[in-house]
């Protein structure tokens, strides 16, 4: 099974964390697919950045995100996003054209 999760970086004492999918059994900084992201939590502004478009790509195919990450995707609005393109196209589907009125005069 394919997941995405965080990928340890930097040095002891500072953490920054790849965003990356990776399979399940592979070791936590060990061999992975590819990076969609960063997160660095000891920053305030810009702690995360996601590549959206990669990460609803992993995301259509089946890939699993772990907690953190679920939760990082949330932050980043790509979780929302996901979901109002997809409530959309339920509905436009759903939806009935109008009748057009014939013209009066």
């Amino acid at each position: 099974m394919v997941r995405i999760r965080l990928r340890r970086v930097g040095r002891k004492k500072a953490p920054q964390y790849r965003i990356v999918v990776a399979d399940s059994k592979s070791p936590r900084d060990g061999k992975f697919i590819e990076i969609i992201g960063t997160y660095a939590p000891r920053l305030a502004e810009g702690a995360v950045t996601i590549n959206s478009e990669r990460a609803n790509h992993w995301l259509d195919v089946g890939a699993q995100p772990s907690d953190t990450v679920r939760s990082l995707l949330r932050k980043a609005g790509v979780l929302k996003a996901r979901h109002e393109a997809r409530l959309a196209a339920k509905l436009k589907a759903a939806a009935v054209p109008l009748a057009e009125k014939p013209a009066e005069g």
